[in-house]
């Protein structure tokens, strides 16, 4: 009887996916996309490169730099990078130099160090040394940084736009014998670009909530409160301004996307359809295994359907929190057991797959270097580079955005293989759960604090908003 009582409930379960799939194909469908030419867009190999092609493009440029990104560090990286902009504005004095990083994240000292003002110290430093020129603004996305923060991510130099998840230090920027490795593109098309220049005029400098950092004045979080609530429902309802361009034989749809909110969250719906459309074949990248729900969800359907899933995610070693044995323990350490405990469970859960080659997670590790990779790569004509962690924080906080590559003449493809091959030379594969550290191995301190999460449920919390 239960069971005949339970038969229409698994039926609509059953039914769901396929809905939801055609309710994917018409969104992703709907999508307007500029034209740009295939050999406009360049896959950048390294942090080296970007660091040499964003100095050189800052030096050349003629008439616009902006720069978005979670923050601009207070370091030679950070430094060089505020050097150059000053010298090409000096040189061009027409030239409109913007810079747009986290408001909350700009005004604080490192996670661990000494209370400071933070970068904001630096970008006012700058501003009376060398004048005005270089406009540099903090973006309030929540009333806290816990809550959300700036994650958007682009760099506009006249006609190019630079792409990358990485912000701007010393080892986003492998400028002190280490690196944080991201992916890093370069494409040149003005109205792209026009396009995210236009996106930052109208929402952020327009904006009552979003103030200059490098001026002596800055006012209170607390009085832009009435402000930051009409920026966070103007960013609900915020678009890119695309056109629905016609695709040549040599060209690929590039589509820019925002994310906002846990509703109506643009970014969110377009990577749930592209990966509930995948044929054959997805590679998933991120640098802190804590996926959303609904991915998992689709990550199910998929492998169920017989599709190939290919994770990559840095080993814990590699996380930017991971804190080495040594050094004193902080509470911030924990992130990365975290992190691991949470990919030993999926890996549990899907041995059988893994066992067959279906599923396929990597384990990326180069040294003391760190690791910092999002993005999708979805069969042989779709690939999505964005600063989305793919995390729970990233899925309803932060104010994230990508760049959707649509290529049905598998224009890129080869480029996309030469960066997975790059990738796969520092990554191991594992063979199961049990090829991940045993929490038995785990630092006293690490073993102490995890068990007291665990058992007041706060691992879940702390999964939700980090």
């Amino acid at each position: 009887m239960n069971k005949l009582m339970k038969a229409p409930q698994r039926l609509v379960k059953r039914m769901l996916p396929f809905r939801q799939k055609a309710a994917s194909k018409a969104l992703l469908s709907a999508l307007p996309a500029f034209a740009v030419p295939a050999d406009a867009i360049e896959v950048l190999p390294d942090p080296t490169a970007f660091r040499q092609t964003l100095l050189r493009q800052i030096a050349q440029a003629t008439r616009r730099i902006l720069i978005v990104a979670l923050y601009l560090q207070d370091d030679d990286g950070g430094r060089e990078v505020l050097d150059a902009l000053y010298a090409a504005y000096a040189k061009n004095p027409s030239l409109q130099i913007h810079i747009f990083v986290d408001w909350h994240r700009a005004q604080r000292g490192l996670i661990g160090k000494a209370k400071s003002e933070g970068n904001a110290g630096m970008y006012r430093e700058y501003a009376e040394r060398f004048g005005p020129g270089v406009a540099i603004y903090g973006v309030p996305v929540q009333n806290r940084e816990l809550f959300g923060v700036l994650h958007l991510k682009g760099v506009i130099i006249d006609d190019t736009v630079l792409y990358s998840g990485a912000s701007f230090n010393d080892v986003y920027l492998a400028k002190q014998g280490r690196y944080r490795l991201d992916r890093y593109h370069r494409l040149l098309h003005r109205e792209l670009a026009d396009a995210m220049a236009g996106f930052l005029r109208r929402h952020f400098v327009e904006s009552e909530a979003v103030r200059r950092l490098n001026v002596p004045d800055v006012p209170s979080t607390r009085s832009l409160y009435p402000a930051i609530r009409t920026l966070r429902d103007d960013l609900q309802g915020a678009r890119y301004d695309v056109p629905h361009d016609a695709l040549g034989h040599a060209d690929v749809a590039v589509t820019p996307l925002l994310g906002f909110g846990r509703a109506d969250n643009l970014l969110n719906d377009v990577l749930l359809a592209l990966l509930r459309g995948a044929r054959r074949r997805v590679i998933l990248l991120t640098p802190y295994f804590n996926l959303p729900r609904p991915v998992r969800l689709v990550i199910g359907q998929l492998l169920r359907r017989g599709c190939e899933i290919h994770i990559m995610v840095g080993d814990k070693t590699a996380n930017d929190f991971y804190i080495p044995p040594p050094q004193p323990f902080r509470t911030i350490g924990l992130l990365p057991y975290l992190y691991e405990n949470n990919l030993r469970r999926f890996a549990r859960a899907h041995r059988k797959q893994m066992a067959s080659g279906q599923l396929n997670i990597y384990l990326w590790r180069d040294g003391d270097n760190s690791y910092h990779l999002k993005g999708v790569l979805i069969d042989d004509d779709v690939a999505v580079i964005t600063g989305n962690n793919f995390n729970p924080r990233a899925w309803a906080l932060d104010l994230e955005n990508g760049l959707l590559l649509r290529d049905p003449g598998h224009l890129l493809t080869a480029k996309h293989e030469a960066e997975w091959a790059a990738l796969r030379q520092h990554a191991v594969r594992l063979t199961d759960d049990l090829a991940l550290e045993s929490t038995r191995s785990y630092p006293a301190e690490v073993r102490k604090n995890l068990k007291r999460l665990n058992r007041t449920r706060l691992d879940r919390l702390v999964n939700r908003i980090m």
